[in-house]
């Protein structure tokens, strides 16, 4: 009979992460000061990143090496499962071979704990004593304030207001690991009342926590350092521990993928996904689709411009050029929390723009029905983030049955959704709804792109 996991040991854990930075068919655009939108100094970054992790940010080396006390807490709960979908594959009868990477085995439930744990690391080498963060949907608040506790730093977390009363066990979470998290946006910031005099029952945006989370770090004179779990390359660097053990898993399985496919909000488990992939792409010639899927409510990357822009609400963060639906962007209250950002990662926007991956944007119902349909035959109850990704891996599949073709089809399934009931619940009593972005909406944001000369 022929196997549902693949499983490899612990000595099989990646020793180095892969850096899509010396692989890049394109070059690099310069990451802008928000003041004076020339490029930023070491300096500048300084002030919110210790010198460490911004010095893997500038990196060309395709390899960078993961520190051992990193690899200790990896063992934890990786190497991660891949499954073969045979039980979906047979309720869509379809001639596709179905593969997922299962990152909801972590402690925390999400893949986030890959960048967290070495983000504590680096910062704890660095003599950091506190971060703050932003958090949407609660899994990356959940993994650095676990990651904080193992290094023993202190954390604060804005978190998402809409998400923080959606989803309360993960906020519990992230106290049961010691961390301070705060409804955003908050009063405790000259951002977040700024926003609540001018709208009280303001809901927040991943780009307001961060606004927030920044300002802290950038006003406490070093005490506190910032964390930001997706978008910046350090940080998609750190998840390709994902892609990684998924070669060496498809190589157990005797097969390779036809296509790859990732859900992407800022872009940290899509590229951890197949970054490993694309970098066999650009080195030996492996032809492969690669797919983004993510929320027709907040489609930076199918209907954003590619563009310069802020990083977070209030134009606080550094610029970058980036797919985007401008940085004054206030996202529905999807319960996709984590994909509710206005901007997608630097290197994957490039990766778009120069047409080697595919953006792919999908419906909320559509997506909460794909989850259902997948977790009825594999038993797994993803997270609605995750969902996004099943969601085009069932529809690629089902295109595979009208051609009668058999591809192979892997995915991530980047985190469970344990603490999304609320969500599912009103999926099933029919009350959730779709809900297109509109298109004056993206117009009007793009007038507040900062103008800049490159």
């Amino acid at each position: 009979m022929d196997d549902t996991k693949i499983l490899l040991s612990e000595k099989d854990i990646p020793q180095a992460w892969y850096n899509i930075n010396a692989d890049m068919p394109v070059p690099p655009q310069p990451v802008l000061h928000p003041g004076t939108m020339e490029p930023v100094t070491p300096d500048f970054l300084a002030v919110l990143f210790p010198m460490n992790l911004i010095l893997q940010e500038v990196s060309t080396d395709r390899w960078i090496e993961i520190p051992e006390p990193v690899r200790d807490i990896y063992r934890l709960w990786r190497p991660t499962p891949m499954y073969r979908a045979r039980r979906l594959e047979k309720a869509l009868d379809t001639p596709a071979h179905i593969y997922y990477k299962y990152e909801g085995v972590s402690p925390v439930g999400s893949h986030k704990p890959n960048t967290a744990v070495a983000q504590a690391f680096f910062n704890k080498e660095a003599g950091t004593k506190a971060l703050t963060t932003e958090t949407g949907a609660g899994q990356w608040g959940s993994a650095l304030s676990m990651a904080c506790n193992f290094f023993g730093l202190d954390l604060e977390v804005y978190m998402v207001k809409v998400s923080y009363f959606q989803k309360p066990y993960r906020r519990i979470i992230m106290e049961n690991f010691g961390a301070q998290v705060y409804a955003s946006p908050t009063n405790l910031t000259n951002y977040g009342r700024s926003v609540l005099a001018q709208d009280p029952e303001s809901p927040g945006s991943l780009g307001m926590a961060i606004s927030e989370a920044v300002e802290v770090a950038a006003t406490s004179g070093g005490a506190k350092k910032y964390s930001l779990g997706s978008v910046l390359g350090h940080v998609l660097m750190h998840q390709t521990v994902i892609g990684l053990e998924s070669i060496q898993q498809m190589e157990l399985a005797g097969e390779y993928p036809d296509v790859v496919i990732g859900c992407a909000g800022g872009g940290s488990n899509f590229a951890g996904f197949t970054y490993p992939f694309l970098w066999k792409k650009f080195t030996e010639g492996k032809n492969i689709r690669v797919i983004a899927a993510e929320p027709a409510s907040c489609p930076s990357i199918t209907r954003g411009r590619y563009a310069f822009d802020y990083g977070d609400t209030a134009a606080m963060a550094p610029i970058i050029k980036m797919h985007t639906l401008g940085h004054t962007f206030i996202p529905p209250g999807i319960h996709a929390g984590g994909l509710r950002y206005h901007g997608m990662a630097s290197s994957i926007s490039a990766l778009v723009d120069h047409g080697d991956i595919e953006g792919r944007a999908v419906p909320q119902l559509a997506t909460f029905e794909a989850a259902l349909q997948f977790s009825r035959a594999e038993g797994i109850i993803p997270a609605p983030e995750s969902a996004h990704a099943i969601r085009v891996a069932i529809d690629e599949a089902l295109k595979c049955k009208q051609a009668g073709e058999k591809k192979v089809i892997a995915f991530n399934l980047s985190g469970h959704g344990h603490f999304d009931m609320t969500a599912y619940e009103q999926y099933l009593h029919g009350q959730l709804q779709d809900f297109v972005y509109p298109q004056e909406a993206i117009e009007e944001a793009m007038t507040h792109l900062p103008q800049v000369a490159f």
